[in-house]
């Protein structure tokens, strides 16, 4: 028996198919958005977002990393400037987290989640797990690359009246 390849290809990606996968995307989605949200409100009760806490965070991360001496250098900046880093980090996380969980500028979004959390992975590779922000540094690419936020997000209607746009 002989099957054609592009009619089980066309079966296996029926508009069901499709449907399951928008929704595992924003599902992924909104949890990413709900992490940067919980780690804002962690952050904050913890007094990272003041120059003192962030100062102390980043300097534990200089001596206590093991990642490249340039990237060390990177974080000195940001440590020795932090009455503008720390609430500078404080609104990138809230700002993630809501544009994340109601998908809204979702492919943005996410692209700069991408980059935040993978400057976050360096900063503290060798102080943890290596998989503990891998999986959401990754997650937030493919949510980037995979439109999240026409599901379940406020980008599904905006799509439909601009379908073209990149944005979403």
């Amino acid at each position: 028996m002989t099957t054609n390849a592009s009619s089980v290809r066309s079966a296996a990606t029926g508009p069901a198919d499709l449907l399951h996968a928008a929704n595992g995307l924003a599902l992924v989605r909104v949890t990413i958005g709900a992490m940067f949200l919980w780690v804002f409100f962690e952050n904050r009760g913890k007094g990272l977002y003041t120059p003192g806490g962030y100062a102390g965070l980043i300097s534990y991360y200089i001596k206590s990393s093991h990642c490249p001496d340039a990237w060390k250098s990177v974080m000195s900046l940001a440590a020795s400037h932090a009455a503008i880093a720390a609430p500078m980090q404080a609104m990138t996380e809230i700002s993630l987290g809501i544009l994340l969980v109601i998908g809204l500028l979702t492919r943005p979004a996410a692209f700069v989640a991408f980059l935040f959390l993978g400057s976050l992975w360096i900063s503290e590779f060798g102080t943890s797990w290596i998989w503990e922000l891998l999986v959401a540094v990754l997650a937030s690419l493919g949510l980037s690359i995979g439109r999240a936020g026409r599901r379940w997000g406020v980008d599904a209607w905006l799509s439909q009246r601009w379908p073209s746009s990149p944005w979403w």
